[in-house]
């Protein structure tokens, strides 16, 4: 396969149209970019620049990713900069897994052919080191607006997330796949809650939106999920994200989150709207800038088109104002741990009658009471080692010694050669 030219080059190549006194000044790179695109588009060739979000750019990241045909890599920009990317691939069937080299989306010339539209991530010099500046060429704003339409529905059609990440240097924002597919029939919680939950998603993501219209509510959702961790409520949020044909993004809040972050997220949430934005722990939100969020919560605006999704394991930590207001959170469920039917149910699901008969299970699943779905995860994962190296398994002797790592956990307190330890960091120390 023929390499694609480079734009700029810092010698005299056929190729280049900037000698190395040119090298990185902005202006005549552009120009660079609209000369090639002329001879390839003909005259008429427009710039555009998304104002704010990255839409374009991460539909353009997972388009290399998948091996779009309707891109082309038509030329990189400048002969010292990177040109390409490696990242290691995972996958269930380890023959698939492996490392894969793509053009890296900074420092090349990406055309659409059949919208006419071209894209370049065009580094620059700053005080910082160097930055890039994003541009977007086009023949026409209707060749552009066919070209945005089409990609959202790829981005669609591709169960993708979007992860929003603060970080010391801003908000991050990829697109990561789902991890696995989580049908409805695989959430495991109160009948009656989860009916609720899902039959205000599927209302909220209907093709039309007569139920709004019709009752004069607020196209705009906002649910906390609060409870004991283990025990499903990133499963339930995951199969929210596997079941709703809509964006879905997720928030990581940390000790960098600021104003401008949070504004960012809601802007971009906007956009991808109708859509999920789930906002996990969020009673991590820095004390700094809980004003902000909040106020923009309230914002008339903020929250259009926007299924809202906080969850957190300590909803004692929740500022209270999050709660004792409309139209921030509208709902807030509690999660519990699952009851003796759902605990039978859910070991029966996770594959327990592979090694134990009905009556140990039914058995199992009174002697449990207490515990969440994540610790029942790992007593059948301890029951099949013990199945496979024993080739028998106990259920009642795993349960009893389950219970007392727990509860040692619980007091930090483990008994070596008779004596009580305290486990963690202690004053003084």
């Amino acid at each position: 396969m023929k390499e694609p030219p480079f734009i700029v080059r810092t010698d005299h190549a056929d190729s280049g149209t900037l000698d190395a006194a040119s090298y990185f000044n902005y202006i005549s790179a552009v120009q660079a970019i609209v000369d090639f695109l002329r001879e390839r588009f003909g005259d008429g060739v427009r710039l555009y620049y998304q104002d704010d979000g990255n839409e374009v750019w991460n539909g353009l990241e997972e388009d290399l990713r998948s091996g779009f045909p309707g891109i082309e890599h038509a030329a990189s920009l400048f002969d010292l900069v990177e040109t390409s990317v490696f990242e290691y691939t995972s996958d269930a069937d380890p023959k698939r897994a492996g490392y894969a080299i793509r053009p890296a989306v900074r420092n090349n010339l990406f055309v659409y052919p059949k919208h006419l539209v071209a894209l370049a991530r065009v580094p620059r010099v700053t005080q910082h080191g160097l930055g890039c500046e994003d541009l977007i060429f086009c023949k026409s704003d209707e060749g552009l607006v066919r070209f945005l339409e089409e990609m959202r529905i790829r981005q669609l059609a591709d169960p993708q997330i979007t992860v929003f990440t603060d970080t010391r240097d801003g908000l991050e924002q990829t697109r990561e796949p789902a991890a696995y597919i989580v049908n409805r029939n695989e959430v495991f919680m109160e009948e009656e809650l989860k009916t609720q939950i899902y039959r205000s998603i599927d209302e909220f993501f209907s093709k039309d939106r007569t139920f709004f219209q019709t009752y004069g509510l607020p196209y705009k959702r906002g649910i906390l999920l609060y409870g004991k961790p283990g025990n499903g409520k990133t499963t339930l949020v995951k199969s929210i994200s596997s079941t709703t044909n809509a964006p879905i993004a997720y928030w990581q809040i940390t000790e960098h989150t600021s104003s401008g972050s949070i504004k960012e997220v809601f802007e971009t949430a906007a956009q991808m709207a109708p859509m999920v934005l789930v906002i996990e722990d969020i009673d991590s939100m820095p004390a700094n800038c809980r004003s902000y969020f909040l106020n923009t919560l309230d914002g008339a605006t903020s929250k259009e088109g926007i299924y809202l999704i906080g969850t957190t394991n300590y909803p004692e930590k929740i500022d209270p104002a999050l709660m004792n207001r409309a139209g921030r959170f509208d709902r807030a469920y509690e999660v519990k741990s699952p009851n003796e039917a759902l605990r039978r149910a859910y070991l029966m699901h996770i594959g327990m009658s592979r090694l134990a008969d009905e009556e140990t299970i039914n058995g199992a699943a009174r002697g449990t009471e207490g515990f969440t779905l994540a610790q029942l995860s790992e007593l059948y994962a301890s029951a099949a080692l013990q199945m496979h190296y024993e080739n028998a398994t106990d259920l009642e002797r795993l349960i009893t010694g389950m219970r007392s790592d727990y509860a040692k956990g619980r007091s930090r307190e483990w008994m070596t050669d008779g004596q009580t330890r305290r486990l963690g960091f202690m004053q003084g120390e």
